[in-house]
């Protein structure tokens, strides 16, 4: 192979054009990506593009997606080490290429080992200002905000890393349709007061206040997930709640206990198979307070809640949830959607929704927040 003897490397806080996309840190030395979404992102003139990575995981690798020009080119599995690896070569060295390296796999909770960072680029080229977008959306959510299941086969039951996807991703479509920077704040299997298995620990509202602190560990710890989040430098112009399909599963599902306390947690079910108003009460209540947490970090922010993908159970208590909210405190910008249904011809791997759910998603969402930016 003829080497390139043009390339040079650039730690990140020498590049004045890099653009960070994802809730994160100061720190640039290196930079950590913490939520699905997140990515670097490069405006690059030059014929050949490096990035250098470090990956840790003790049970979940990291996977990256590769853009080029707004199109997935290159997906991969980034196994530990610290290590470059070849974004683009060959190329015309007079074209600007746009490219973004994104994380294409959720925030490991059950992983305290897991950790994505980036720690320089190598190029023959020059790196031009990335163009901003008119917009800013933040996605909130669960699995499916996640894309747990939004690629591979249906067939797929395995719970790992590979079959998350933040590109095949109605996140990543919805702000593609309305040009738009987003964020994503997302965790499977948890809820607004619950997670699916009745844990109340699995809860975003809890955490959503810090950089990325439903992780766990002392390196995670280090790097600055638990840190309060400065909202003052990035403010959304939408945020968009995706939650409550795990609240409703965990009325279906077993008690859960915790070993500290002993205390058993159950989201009860009538023998008529209706929801135990007390439960369902404390879920509205919850929902309500985190419209209260929403509003305080994000003054002017239109609040939407989505729901539906996995079934739409909880849309009542939602309503009368988001109604309360309003009635309370006068606050006009708030409204829900119902999101379409996966169905057998959109659903994807684990029974969650497929690219086609997503993408279907993504086309009532886009237009519904389209009217509200108009």
């Amino acid at each position: 192979m003829i080497s390139n003897e043009n390339l040079k490397v650039y730690a990140l806080p020498e590049i004045g054009n890099l653009k960070v996309h994802g809730r994160t840190t100061q720190e640039r030395s290196p930079l950590t990506l913490f939520w699905t979404g997140s990515a670097v992102e490069l405006n690059v003139r030059g014929s050949e593009l490096w990035i250098e990575v470090e990956s840790q995981y003790d049970i979940y690798e990291t996977w990256i997606s590769i853009l080029i020009n707004g199109v997935s080119v290159s997906r991969q599995m980034l196994t530990a080490g610290r290590y470059w690896v070849c974004v683009f070569r060959g190329m015309n060295a007079d074209v600007v290429k746009n490219v973004r390296i994104v994380k294409d796999v959720q925030a490991m909770s059950g992983d305290p080992g897991c950790t994505l960072q980036i720690h320089a680029v190598k190029s023959d080229g020059a790196f031009l200002p990335v163009q901003e977008k008119p917009y800013k959306i933040e996605f909130i959510g669960d699995s499916i905000t996640s894309g747990e299941g939004a690629i591979g086969a249906k067939a797929e039951e395995d719970w790992i890393p590979m079959w998350f996807s933040a590109i095949h991703n109605y996140t990543f479509m919805t702000a593609e349709a309305l040009s738009a920077e987003y964020r994503v704040i997302s965790q499977s299997g948890w809820g607004v007061l619950t997670s699916w298995d009745n844990n109340p620990k699995g809860n975003i509202p809890e955490y959503y206040e810090q950089v990325c602190g439903l992780l766990t560990g002392e390196r995670n710890e280090a790097l600055g997930a638990g840190d309060q989040h400065d909202f003052g430098s990035w403010q959304p112009d939408v945020v968009v709640v995706n939650l409550g399909s795990n609240d409703g599963g965990a009325f279906q599902s077993p008690e859960w206990k915790d070993t500290d306390t002993g205390k058993v947690y159950k989201q009860r079910l009538n023998e008529d198979g209706t929801y135990h108003e007390e439960d369902l009460t404390a879920f509205e209540e919850a929902v309500e307070q985190f419209l209260f947490k929403l509003r305080k970090n994000n003054p002017d922010a239109k609040l939407v809640w989505a729901y539906g993908m996995l079934g739409f159970p909880m849309m009542p208590a939602i309503y009368r949830a988001v109604d309360a909210y309003m009635k309370g405190t006068g606050d006009r910008k708030v409204s829900i959607i119902q999101l379409p249904d996966t169905t057998e011809e959109t659903v994807g791997a684990r029974t969650h929704p497929g690219e086609l759910s997503h993408r279907r998603t993504a086309e009532v969402l886009a237009e519904y927040v389209r009217g509200m930016l108009g």
